[in-house]
């Protein structure tokens, strides 16, 4: 197998708006330093997301001072700058009904600005200083407030393999922020090996499979402009893509947790120590 190394690493600051592309990146036990630590919320707490609002895709934020304030962006708007509350003023918070926790709240200007972007009342919150939030999977790990795991690792082969069928129907082909990755591999010449590794390294990170990544609507959704573009690609990985130990879903990357921290870079080559057995996957049976 030719050497597969990162093609490109990818923060999300707020769960669910615009991502910040580096070329090096601090991995934490929670993932890509400062990805989602942040989360817009309903007034009763329950999280927002591009399921059911797409317009967040293209609202931006940049984390300044070493993630002591952030700045706040969009077509059309003008830019805020808010300092960033590590502790203070707390308030409940839920993810899917699944898991219950606080968040802290942030400045309410933050709230305001977008609120008015998003046409309803919402509420920025951080993780609080002690937030430890357990995933699942073959290996567990921890995640801050991501759906259920530290990393998302995707590949351009798997890319190339579900626009290749895309472009068989006569449809566009999608770009790869459509899935949202923190990782994407290049050099992998078959499509979702990410799907098969166990345990991997790259730089000072290593990390272990978790599960894979079953896809919801939001890969429908234009990253640039918050639209939906559906039916592709669900209609396409449908096709090819579902897995009934998982209810069914159709999966494209896969879901990995951090065994050891460390710094990555693009470039890094990805070393692979253990593969997935050959057989069914342990994940649905781990959750």
């Amino acid at each position: 197998m030719s050497a597969a190394r990162i093609a490109a690493l990818n923060y999300y600051p707020v769960k669910g708006l615009a991502g910040v592309s580096v070329e090096r990146a601090d991995v934490i036990a929670t993932g890509l330093r400062h990805d989602r630590s942040f989360m817009l919320v309903n007034p009763d707490g329950t999280f927002i997301s591009q399921r059911t609002t797409p317009a967040m895709a293209p609202l931006r934020v940049e984390v300044l001072a070493d993630g002591d304030a952030l700045k706040l962006s969009a077509d059309g708007a003008q830019d805020l700058e808010v300092q960033v509350a590590y502790d203070g003023k707390r308030r409940d918070v839920s993810l899917f009904a699944k898991w219950f926790g606080v968040g802290v709240v942030q400045d309410p200007a933050a709230d305001e600005w977008f609120s008015e972007r998003l046409g309803r009342p919402v509420e920025l919150v951080r993780v609080t200083p002690e937030h430890e939030r357990p995933g699942w999977g073959v290996h567990e790990g921890l995640t801050g407030f991501g759906d259920a795991h530290a990393l998302l690792i995707t590949s351009l082969s798997s890319l190339d393999g579900l626009n290749g069928r895309i472009v068989e129907t006569g449809a566009d082909p999608i770009p790869m922020n459509r899935f949202r990755a923190n990782l994407v591999v290049e050099g992998w010449p078959e499509p979702h090996t990410e799907d098969r590794v166990l345990r991997a390294s790259a730089g000072g990170l290593e990390f272990g499979y978790a599960a894979r990544a079953i896809r919801c609507a939001v890969p429908t959704v234009d990253q640039a402009t918050g639209e939906k573009r559906g039916p592709e690609p669900t209609r396409t990985l449908a096709k090819y893509r579902r897995q009934p130990d998982y209810g069914g879903g159709v999966s494209f990357g896969m879901k990995a947790a951090v065994l050891t921290p460390g710094v990555v870079t693009v470039g890094d080559e990805i070393l692979v120590h253990d593969w997935l057995p050959e057989g069914p996957d342990p994940a649905p049976s781990a959750r």
